[in-house]
């Protein structure tokens, strides 16, 4: 079951028997062995790796990286439990270069004294800064100290890298709606610790609301049933009902998991553009919707609509741009609620649009060039010949003003080599700009060769 789900991380793991009956009900079922654990089979199912290895007790050192409720801090603890070493925690929050000390020193000592390891838990590492982690590396190079962190930011770019390389990192997933429903008939069922003693029943409705809505939080779950149970009083047959309507006054708004800055964030924006990118408009708009729920800058998401006009589907639909531009200026004029409506315009549009990168490859190919080849001069016949004494130079000799033929074109290179960037699709609109490049590269050629 799960996780930092409870109580205070830098208490002592409760007991078996040891229940605080003032302590929140996330508390007290704070589950006290891997049997009560739920979630997440996919590192502790029978036989994987992070079970074995805290069965035997032969784990170096881990990081439980998750979103809240979902056992870090629980896995924790049961780990504290099913090892012989001494178990001690820190919190990111709270403590300080000298705390990390004092627990390595200690450590040390009891080493050299009886042979005991020490394992130090830090619940939320990525609020250590670089200083405090760098402490903690050497430590772990002697084998002074096993240490297990607990993150719901990505580790990757939170945590320093010499620590992650010396971790095992475990991502541990939101809990299932069945999980969060067994959670929910065990806390009701359970006299010592849950709520039996009240004998509420909660209807099949009511169950899977709570188990939806609370996404896969089971502190949050427990907590909105706690609620649900300790505010409800008995019928009229004396039995304490909890039925839909009580679940979802008990949860009167459904929190999206959603940092700001961190993978939320950009794993929502991600899925957003390529929603629109596969022409899936289903997906592209419920991930607008999430982000809008959530309190994403609206002009954030603006910004994301502009780049996918150009960049995925460019010129097939060019007006694609114009659209997506409106909606950026409109959404700083209208603002929210209504600039929802203009972003969802704007997001379908884009979904819906046929779709090209040749722009995008095109300005790739172009940049690369540049940045890696020869720097080309401008040739001659293209150069500014307006300013004093540019004639003398020869600047601007040769040009062929393309108005003054047939089709406003004439079969004048501009770059040297005869490289070529763009390659229009047959998507859309750009359809038609590949039948014309064709007919004008084809001038092109003809030209070249029948250059003296």
């Amino acid at each position: 079951m799960p996780d930092d789900l409870f109580a205070d991380p830098s208490a002592a793991p409760i007991s078996e028997g040891g229940v605080d009956p003032s302590a929140p009900l996330a508390a007290r079922m704070r589950p006290r062995n891997l049997a009560e654990y739920s979630g997440q089979d996919h590192i502790l199912g029978e036989g994987r790796l992070l079970r074995r290895a805290v069965q035997t007790d032969r784990f170096s050192s881990l990081i439980f990286y998750g979103p809240p409720g979902v056992g870090k801090t629980t896995l924790a603890n049961i780990i504290s439990q099913e090892t012989k070493a001494r178990f001690v925690t820190l919190s990111g929050v709270e403590s300080s270069v000298a705390d990390i000390r004092k627990e390595a020193d200690a450590a040390a000592r009891l080493r050299q004294l009886n042979g005991q390891g020490t394992v130090l838990f830090v619940d939320e590492i990525h609020r250590f800064n670089k200083a405090q982690q760098d402490v903690l590396l050497p430590h772990l190079e002697r084998g002074t100290l096993r240490f297990i962190g607990a993150t719901t930011h990505n580790p990757y770019f939170y945590v320093n890298s010499p620590l992650v390389s010396r971790s095992q990192v475990f991502t541990l997933e939101p809990l299932t709606v069945q999980n969060l429903e067994d959670l929910i008939d065990r806390a009701l069922s359970d006299c010592e610790r849950g709520l039996g003693s009240t004998r509420a029943v909660i209807t099949p409705e009511a169950r899977r609301h709570l188990a939806t809505v609370c996404d896969g939080d089971a502190r949050k779950c427990l907590n909105a049933l706690e609620l649900a149970v300790l505010s409800t009083p008995p019928g009229a047959d004396g039995q304490l009902r909890i039925d839909l309507a009580v679940a979802e006054e008990s949860v009167q708004q459904k929190v999206v998991v959603y940092d700001g800055d961190g993978d939320a964030h950009y794993d929502t924006a991600s899925a957003f553009i390529k929603s629109m990118r596969a022409s899936d408009p289903d997906a592209a708009i419920y991930w607008l919707a999430k982000m809008l729920y959530a309190g994403e800058d609206i002009r954030f998401i603006a910004r994301r609509i502009v780049i996918a006009a150009s960049e995925d589907v460019g010129l097939a639909d060019s007006n694609a741009l114009r659209v997506a531009v409106a909606a950026q200026q409109a959404v700083e004029f209208i603002g929210m609620p209504e600039a929802q409506l203009i972003l969802a315009h704007a997001t379908l549009y884009m979904a819906t649009a046929p779709k090209s990168n040749s722009a995008t490859k095109a300005i790739g190919a172009a940049l690369a060039d540049v940045k890696n080849g020869r720097t080309l001069p401008v040739p001659k016949h293209l150069r500014d010949s307006h300013y004093a004494g540019a004639k003398t130079f020869g600047n601007g000799e040769g040009y062929l003003y393309p108005h003054d033929f047939e089709e406003g074109f004439v079969p004048q290179r501009c770059l040297e080599g005869g490289r070529q960037y763009f390659e229009p699709t047959t998507h859309g609109l750009e359809a038609r700009i590949k039948e014309r490049m064709d007919h004008y590269r084809r001038l092109w050629e003809q030209a070249s060769q029948e250059k003296p």
